[in-house]
């Protein structure tokens, strides 16, 4: 379901977007979002389909497969057996618990830290991302003393291993922090506000041949740290807790992922209300000048 909804919205996004700039830009010769190009409707629509709900459908099928496994996981080892309703219902009580700190942490940009200014917006989208990771990482290490046994053994490929409360709490954090490590990695190489999106930008002066080399080279370069950091939590969650760790973490890298969708969904609601008010204004123009 995932897989279809992502790749049918990013479709239907591109084709709609590329479309009405073909036919207003290219072909007519008209500004962008002109109430007289019929392909704008579909691209504000495609806006929606592919970045919002295209993306939404990706991120639920990650956090599907990451609660999944960490049930089964914990439904065949030892701790499954020991702690039956205890390991079966950590991986839940995180995920509640994620669900409970998003909503918390909307709070800080709609009351708390009210935003007056737009060059405030995209410092508050940073905040919401750390305040959510701080609250989560305060909410798991609380669910995970109470819920938790003190010690517990779990399987390790035929062996027991033994696994403490506060280990498992740390698998759930080293993923938790490994998913900030890589959203600001993310931004970094993908904001105009920084070097490599200018870099690319400057790279176009020389032709298509140069962009094409540099941003496929920035492209392999903005990997190193994310994969350093998912290697690292891998390790980690492993050593703590096997396998069951490692579910854990997956999770726990997901947890907040409520306030990424909403920041991600910025860009596009952002989008549109920016298409809709240059429509209105290409309407209203003949008027205002009656």
């Amino acid at each position: 379901m995932a897989l279809f909804g992502r790749v049918g919205g990013g479709i239907y996004t591109k084709a709609a977007d590329v479309g009405a700039d073909l036919v207003g830009k290219v072909e007519r010769n008209i500004p962008e979002d002109d109430p007289r190009n019929p392909a704008v409707i579909a691209d504000n629509v495609g806006d929606n389909v592919g970045d919002i709900a295209g993306m939404g459908s990706d991120l639920f099928g990650s956090y599907a497969e990451s609660s999944c496994a960490a049930l089964v996981v914990a439904s065949i080892s030892s701790f499954g057996l020991n702690h039956e309703f205890t390991a079966m219902l950590y991986p839940l009580i995180v995920s509640s618990v994620g669900i409970l700190v998003c909503l918390l942490t909307t709070l800080f940009a709609t009351d708390f830290f009210e935003i007056k200014a737009v060059k405030e917006i995209e410092p508050a989208l940073k905040k919401q991302l750390v305040i959510s990771t701080v609250l989560m990482t305060i909410g798991v290490a609380v669910v995970s003393f109470v819920a938790l046994p003190t010690s517990f053994t779990i399987f390790n490929f035929g062996v027991q291993k033994d696994v403490k409360s506060w280990q498992l709490f740390l698998c759930v954090a080293v993923g938790l922090w490994a998913g900030l490590i890589i959203g600001f990695v993310t931004e970094y190489y993908t904001s105009n506000a920084y070097s490599p999106v200018q870099d690319v930008a400057d790279s176009c002066r020389t032709g298509a041949a140069t962009n094409v080399i540099f941003g496929l080279a920035l492209g392999y370069k903005s990997v190193i740290i994310p994969i350093f950091a998912i290697a690292i939590s891998i390790f980690v969650s492993f050593t703590f807790a096997a396998m069951y760790g490692i579910a854990v973490a997956a999770l726990g890298m997901l947890s907040t992922f409520a306030t990424g969708l909403a920041i991600d969904a910025y860009g596009p609601i952002s989008d549109n209300a920016g298409g809709i008010g240059m429509s209105a204004e290409e309407s209203l123009s003949p008027l205002i000048c009656v």
